[in-house]
């Protein structure tokens, strides 16, 4: 199927990905060999069972899995264009797709609201980066890489999860410390948001690097804040954006920085953030801005140097209609 091992597609925490094609010789796949581990298997089967009950254009289809001892695979329809911040690297370097690139993020989040609420078994993924986001022939983005994911039940609203997941750079603050609030679907939704920030800011990071700005030395969510004070949001996206594109690109820097807002309970569930990346620009407002950054860091090339750490008030500032955006908070940049 694999003929033996000898195209590797990526590798990654759990295993390693080939590709392979199935017995008739008819069908591309991704085969994923999961990394040898001990027990009898309960846990795995139950993970895979959950997986074949998902079924959503926005996420990765399950064909089967195999099962030995403790050898197990994943087999997964085959994604052509790879994952997402390759395709983005591989198209978007000199010229970005801005309808394109909104096309994605609208696709990516209503893939995460099908896994948080519409599914047999809610699924929290915690592992949202770009890399799990991988891309088919008609350019469509598929959510992969959540068999291994946690379970909630639908009734559970907060699951208590012992051991930290995901990659740093994506992973929410509470995943780390309890103090700021219970891990849940919104740490998955603060992962939304640092990926659309780097699907937007992979390119700006590099215009403020050689722009001479003193920007340069901040953490771009708080450039960001910075430039939309100045009225300068879109210049840090170049000179030649369309007026449409100009939309776009903002609206996805305010989705972006509502999904990262540290308290969990001022981040919006992925039903509301489908909502405003298809309603008005004008319906968004910008959300609250950290008081105070410690930034003496170098922008890194990646988001995954990077951790963000904040303290906000228990009460959530995006249900009080975004009154919040005058409250007092505060923030704590911390560099790896």
């Amino acid at each position: 199927m694999t003929n033996s091992f000898a195209h590797v597609l990526g590798k990654g925490g759990f295993g390693t990905v080939y590709k392979g094609k199935l017995l008739d010789g008819n069908q591309d796949v991704a085969v994923k060999i999961l990394k040898e581990s001990e027990g009898n298997g309960k846990d795995f089967i139950n993970e895979v069972a959950s997986m074949s009950r998902t079924s959503h254009v926005n996420i990765v289809s399950l064909l089967g899995f195999c099962y030995e001892g403790n050898k197990r695979a994943i087999i997964y329809e085959f994604m052509p264009n790879g994952s997402l911040d390759k395709f983005i690297s591989e198209n978007m370097s000199t010229k970005m797709d801005w309808a394109k690139l909104y096309d994605i993020a609208l696709g990516i989040s209503r893939g995460l609201e099908y896994l948080h609420n519409r599914c047999v078994s809610r699924i929290v993924h915690f592992d949202i980066k770009p890399q799990n986001i991988l891309i088919d022939q008609d350019l469509c983005p598929k959510i992969s890489d959540f068999g291994l994911a946690k379970l909630c039940k639908n009734k559970e609203s907060i699951m208590s999860m012992l051991d930290a997941r995901g990659t740093a750079g994506y992973i929410a603050p509470e995943v780390f410390s309890k103090n700021y609030g219970g891990v849940s679907h919104k740490s998955d939704v603060y992962s939304y948001g640092m990926v659309v920030l780097e699907m937007i800011g992979a390119r700006t990071i590099e215009i403020v690097e050689h722009s001479g700005s003193n920007n340069s030395s901040m953490y771009f969510p708080d450039w960001i804040y910075k430039d939309f004070e100045r009225g300068e949001n879109m210049k840090i996206f170049g000179n030649q954006l369309t007026e449409e594109e100009e939309k776009i690109a903002k609206k996805m820097v305010l989705i972006g920085l509502w999904c990262i807002q540290t308290n969990p309970s001022d981040r919006p569930p992925m039903i509301k953030v489908i909502e405003m990346l298809e309603g008005k620009l004008e319906a968004i407002q910008v959300p609250p801005k950290p008081v105070w950054f410690l930034s003496a860091v170098t922008v890194p090339e990646t988001l995954e140097d990077n951790h963000e750490t904040s303290s906000f008030s228990n009460q959530s500032q995006f249900e009080r209609g975004n009154s919040a955006c005058e409250a007092t908070s505060e923030v704590v940049q911390q560099s790896r």
